[in-house]
């Protein structure tokens, strides 16, 4: 709710819905499982609870969207019936339910611990973009994923690919997430504020699954309205 480029941004309004509930319909409608929003604040909580979701008030201070979902776990699931939970951030209200269900698809090799998603760039303003966060890493056979090594804001000049833009999605195993949130903060995460980078420098294994579509997030008026534009249509 406090966001600084666009206040609010949980509850506006895009058509006759708060963004907030679009992405918790992208949720449920990809049946990974039950679904709940973790929100820390009152007003997010009436938006959803009023279409019939499940909410879990968790404490304001905390410091990630990994925090959050792990507290969310703590309390909701005292007797560890799930083993795997998915962080969708509340500001993808275009994301496709079938890209939340791809971002499983990783896990299923047992030495993965985190499995994320990513789209391949093919733009160059959209490579250069600091903005944009890219993979780097090596894509499998198949061509539709891969094993990230590195997540930067700027490639090197000498970087010949394949360039992949990350798509902020993370799919957790629970003992991976609980030992995560215990982490302290490493350098490179400080440095570039980028979360994820704690758990490569920790020596965690990060997989990616390549999606057709990228959905973006909303975080300026700008793209508020783009987001208007597309499911307004």
């Amino acid at each position: 709710m406090k966001s600084r480029r666009l206040p609010g941004k949980p509850l506006a309004m895009i058509g006759p819905q708060a963004m907030i509930v679009h992405v918790w319909r992208r949720a449920v409608e990809a049946q990974c499982g039950q679904v709940i929003v973790a929100a820390a604040d009152a007003e997010i909580a009436e938006a959803i609870a009023s279409q019939g979701g499940v909410v879990c008030m968790t404490p304001r201070d905390l410091p990630s969207g990994s925090d959050r979902i792990a507290e969310a776990l703590k309390r909701l699931d005292p007797e560890r019936r799930y083993q795997t939970v998915i962080n969708l951030q509340g500001d993808l209200p275009t994301i496709e339910p079938a890209a939340v269900r791809r971002v499983l698809l990783p896990l299923a090799e047992p030495a993965v611990d985190i499995a994320t998603l990513g789209h391949v760039i093919n733009d160059a303003g959209e490579r250069d973009n600091p903005n944009v966060v890219k993979v780097i890493g090596d894509l499998a056979e198949n061509g539709r994923s891969g094993r990230a090594r590195d997540f930067r804001r700027r490639l090197a000049d000498d970087h010949d690919g394949p360039h992949i833009h990350h798509v902020g999605i993370y799919a957790y195993r629970r003992k991976v997430l609980e030992t995560f949130v215990r982490l302290p903060q490493s350098r490179r995460e400080t440095e570039q504020r980028l979360e994820q980078l704690r758990a490569l420098d920790a020596g965690m294994r990060i997989d990616f699954a390549l999606v057709d579509t990228l959905p973006f997030g909303v975080d300026t008026p700008a793209d508020l309205e783009r987001a208007r534009a597309l499911l307004d249509g």
